[in-house]
């Protein structure tokens, strides 16, 4: 009973910092004026991934490797863009409120130590996958299928957490990645409060990761669109 009460009080901590916002998200992307779009332009040549991974997924070609100056600036929107450092105020927010962990307590001084500790290691996360990533040459950046059906859509956000380009232009497991989210939480154990140490958190911080990763890719994809439905301006990526 003490596990399943650890795991349901993580459960309830982590869906009101991801879930909340990525339902928020898809439910504006899925009213009328962005469902109308049901057809892939045509200025966009698109194909079938063959094979189990890729089963489903439409890739946009000519595909050009990601370079290392890319490479590198996509570490530091990754780290330090507006997305992931509003996502470190939500996230320590929720904490704060929660109390969790409980030796930060539930004042302002709680709030930087878990902001700090969520900063550090999303870098950590960020670094290693790029690092990993340039040794067999997994692209970190996500594929945004503009024009096409709503459910293939979210489809893409879905499977582009678990799966990456290659520099032959060819889909594979995204291991940079999980190497990346499992390594930076192992990493990250030295610096954390003790309770939030063990297996158990660890582990369950590596399925937030993967959850966190889904919802961002969710940003990217459908951002523009909500930009647009709304009357802003969309901004270009760096």
């Amino acid at each position: 009973m003490g596990l399943a009460n650890y795991c349901i009080r993580r459960a309830r901590v982590a869906f009101e910092a991801t879930g909340i916002f990525l339902l928020f998200l898809l439910t504006i992307c899925g009213q009328s004026p962005l469902r109308a779009q049901t057809t892939p332009t045509k200025t966009e040549l698109q194909t079938r991934i063959p094979g189990l991974l890729g089963r489903g997924l439409i890739a946009r070609q000519p595909y050009e490797p990601i370079t290392a100056r890319q490479r590198l600036l996509w570490t530091f929107h990754s780290t330090m863009g507006r997305e992931s450092l509003v996502a470190g105020v939500f996230s320590a927010g929720i904490g704060t409120a929660e109390n969790d962990p409980a030796e930060f307590g539930p004042s302002w001084p709680g709030f930087g130590k878990r902001y700090g500790i969520r900063l550090s290691g999303i870098a950590t996360q960020n670094v290693l996958e790029a690092s990993l990533g340039s040794i067999w040459g997994e692209d970190p950046r996500y594929e945004r299928l503009p024009g096409s059906p709503f459910r293939a859509r979210v489809w893409n956000v879905i499977k582009l957490t678990f799966i990456a380009r290659y520099r032959d232009g060819g889909y594979g497991p995204a291991l940079a990645r999980l190497g990346g989210i499992s390594g930076s939480n192992i990493l990250s154990d030295g610096w954390r409060a003790r309770s939030e140490t063990d297996g158990v958190d660890t582990a369950f911080r590596v399925l937030l990761g993967l959850l966190g990763r889904m919802s961002s890719n969710a940003f990217v994809e459908f951002w523009p669109n909500v930009r647009k439905h709304i009357g802003l301006r969309a901004e270009q990526p760096p």
